[in-house]
């Protein structure tokens, strides 16, 4: 069954705790042993006390004393026992649980892009949350409880055979009513708890959606929209959750009326072997309370069943994103790429989304240390997946990247990354401090070293008439600050990192001409002595590149400086001529 096989994973993550895991296990012997002997020992005073009419004074006083004295040990026994076993169980499920938080964090940090553009990110924290949360809850209450109750049933149960063959039966057939109840409640409800836990993932994702651009929601009038749409989606968690809980609440009605014809039968039936004189009134009693226990035990276990049968969803979806891989997976014995001098090279590099056509052809450049590359073209001609290649987002599907002489595929990412600095359109800021956004791009900075990169950047003038200096929160995604501001802060991190190769993704497109003005200053800052890629709309903005690439249908049609390029008369022209015509603003810059 699915949900064993979900559960036995979840069990198999304690793999490095196992030690601990084989003491509360024993510990958990011990706790269904001294259960088992405490209705027994019950049983065995009323037994003596039915016959205190047979005893003299002092052998009455003997026995009890004797069965008192084993019987408050066991229970003081049972008592250090079931508190030794919480606090253990309570560290092993807390401590796993953010192991494998943390474990979650990282492995979705380090999947490529190509994994976070098709997963949602309000769903990634929800499977993280719920799954985490999910097995907290399994291993604490195995450990703390249900193992004890799986012994007690599948060890201690058969032994009661040995004391009255017959009641035995009577509590053998308790337990197997509820083991077939409970299978089939699970296999009924396996597929439409799966589908209610869907449409909670997807009220998870609408949440995260609309709060994440709730400017676009108010501004277009979706307040109502944005509701009746999250209302739907929790009108379908109803309407798939309500029918498994139903089926839950009549196992439970069932189970519970078993049990309750389990202890009149016993009742019945003790008196009626008693009466032979086949049954003893202990045993009986001793049975009784047996079944009063194991009743306990297995509605217990039924709601610890019912409870991971919700949670399998929540798990399934935890372990398949543990078990992604990565699009661009590193090689065992993969070298450091060290700080060299930055030349890159294309050869014959072609690729293709998944999917998708033929994005990427042929594609061979070379950029010689300190060099500025200009990627040119119309949406879509391949600028920006080049420069995604370099990254080693993605793979190329035939030919080779090379930095320093180095293939890609043979370093480390994170020597390959470190190589590496990018200026997004969109600067991409944390919410954290300016300082914070800053280190991002190298820990171990001093302030020296900070306020430096900033001075370079033109940032260190505004950031010094914030509230705070550089102690300042920026909002989440920067919210606070200007674009133009934003926009310095990402270059001044790019030189903090001092990378020897830098990629300029339309750096400056979104900023009005005076921001432009300022933020060019930094960026020529940032460019000097650096290999620097310049993916850029605006053509007038690489007409110093030193060399400039034209970009169509994934190949490089035409490349050289801007004034051989626009005497050549090419796409390249076209393009800039097609922009003069609609931007005449452009045309001063151009000149």
């Amino acid at each position: 069954m699915y949900a064993l096989r979900v559960y036995a994973r979840a069990m198999g993550a304690l793999r490095n705790d196992r030690p601990i895991a084989i003491m509360l296990a024993i510990g958990s012997m011990i706790v269904a042993g001294l259960q088992f002997l405490d209705p027994v020992l019950f049983g065995s005073v009323i037994q003596m006390l039915s016959n205190s009419d047979k005893l003299s004074s002092n052998a009455l006083w003997t026995q009890a004393t004797g069965l008192l004295g084993l019987w408050a040990m066991v229970g003081l026994l049972g008592i250090v026992a079931n508190v030794v076993s919480a606090v253990h169980s309570e560290r092993l499920a807390h401590r796993n649980r953010l192991k494998a938080m943390s474990g979650f964090f990282s492995h979705v940090l380090h999947l490529p892009l190509s994994f976070h553009g098709e997963a949602h990110s309000g769903r990634m924290m929800k499977i993280m949350l719920s799954g985490t949360d999910a097995l907290f809850g399994l291993w604490l209450s195995f450990f703390r409880e249900q193992l004890s109750t799986v012994i007690a049933t599948v060890v201690l149960l058969p032994l009661t055979l040995f004391i009255n063959w017959r009641l035995a039966l009577s509590l053998i057939a308790l337990v197997a009513v509820n083991c077939v109840l409970t299978t089939l409640v699970i296999r009924k409800t396996e597929a439409g708890q799966a589908k209610a836990q869907g449409a909670q993932m997807a009220l998870a994702g609408t949440a995260q959606d609309a709060l994440a651009n709730v400017m676009v929601v108010q501004s277009f009038t979706r307040l109502a929209a944005e509701t009746r749409i999250f209302g739907d989606i929790v009108e379908q968690v109803i309407r798939f959750q309500f029918p498994v809980l139903n089926w839950w609440a009549v196992v439970n009605l069932m189970t519970r009326a078993a049990s309750t014809i389990a202890v009149i039968w016993i009742v019945v039936i003790g008196t009626y072997l008693h009466a032979g004189g086949r049954a003893s009134v202990g045993e009986i009693v001793s049975f009784m309370g047996l079944a009063t226990m194991l009743i306990g035990r297995l509605d217990s276990l039924l709601g610890f069943s019912s409870r991971l049968l919700m949670e399998v969803p929540n798990l399934a979806s935890f372990f398949a994103v543990m078990d992604t891989k990565s699009s661009v997976p590193e090689k065992p014995r993969a070298i450091e790429l060290t700080h060299g001098v930055g030349e890159v090279s294309f050869e014959n590099v072609s690729f293709g989304y998944p999917g998708g056509p033929s994005t990427l052809q042929n594609v061979s450049l070379t950029a010689q240390p300190g060099m500025a590359i200009a990627l040119v073209g119309q949406t879509g001609a391949g600028k920006s997946t080049a420069m995604a290649l370099l990254q080693r987002l993605w793979d190329p599907i035939s030919g080779r990247i090379l930095i320093d002489g180095h293939d890609l595929r043979d370093v480390t990412l994170e020597s390959l990354r470190h190589t590496i600095g990018v200026v997004f359109q969109e600067s991409m800021l944390m919410n954290r401090s300016i300082r914070d956004n800053l280190l991002i791009g190298r820990p171990g900075a001093t302030q020296e070293q900070v306020e430096r990169a900033c001075i370079m950047a033109d940032a260190h003038e505004f950031i010094m008439r914030q509230p705070q200096g550089y102690d300042t929160m920026v909002g989440e995604r920067g919210a606070t600050l200007s674009g133009g501001q934003r926009q310095r802060l990402a270059i001044a991190r790019a030189l903090l990192k001092d990378p020897p190769i830098l990629i300029l993704d339309e750096a400056t497109s979104a900023l009005d001409a005076a921001t432009e003005a300022k933020v060019s200053r930094a960026l020529r800052a940032l460019m000097a002595g650096r290999t620097t890629f310049i993916i850029a709309h605006r053509l007038s903005t690489v007409r110093h590149a030193d060399e400039i690439l034209v970009f169509d249908n994934g190949r490089i049609v035409e490349n050289g400086t801007f004034d051989s390029l626009m005497a050549r008369r090419g796409r390249f022209a076209d393009l800039v001529e097609t922009q003069l015509a609609s931007a005449p603003a452009m045309a001063q810059a151009a000149e």
